[in-house]
């Protein structure tokens, strides 16, 4: 038989070992954790910068909708044409005339806007709803001058409106 004290000697080398073993698994496994914790973090980052960056998307979606509907309310450069001729079905509708005399940008002081000078001639009361229908139409207008005088049966109202306007320049 072997004696007690090899039992204990060998007991004690493999209990180092083992603790020895446990040890550089443990600080392997610490060493692991620490690389996963550091991904999680990185993982959970940019996880909030994609929510945000959806975020931001579906708000410039609706912004853009709204953005649609309040550029209705300007007159582009390139649809100058078009205002005017509507201006004047406008005046044709209450039997009157009107006449864009010319259109100019906008002074200093008013960006974004052009400035039409347009004389709307006939009845006292047509000529009064033209204007009406002028300055309550779908489009940024303002009155910024307006005189009305009646030569013999016929009452002509020159007016000058100040238009908002949308570049069409990037």
């Amino acid at each position: 038989m072997k004696s007690p004290l090899n039992h204990i000697i060998t007991a004690c080398v493999i209990g180092a070992i083992v603790f020895l073993i446990h040890g550089f698994l443990y600080t392997v496994i610490v060493k692991k954790s620490t690389e996963v914790a550091t991904l999680q973090n990185q993982i959970d980052i940019k996880r909030e910068k994609i929510n945000s960056i959806i975020s931001s998307r579906v708000a410039l979606a609706k912004i853009a909708k709204d953005e649609a509907i309040v550029k209705k309310y300007f007159v582009s450069e390139n649809d100058i044409v078009a205002f005017i001729d509507d201006l004047q079905t406008r005046g044709a509708s209450q039997g009157t005339v009107v006449k864009v005399l010319s259109v100019s940008a906008g002074t200093a002081s008013i960006k974004s806007s052009l400035t039409l000078p347009i004389t709307v001639a006939g009845t006292f009361d047509s000529v009064m709803r033209t204007v009406g229908m002028i300055e309550y139409a779908p489009y940024n207008i303002t009155i910024s001058k307006f005189s009305l005088s009646k030569d013999e049966k016929i009452w002509e109202s020159n007016i000058e409106l100040i238009v908002g306007s949308i570049s069409t320049k990037p």
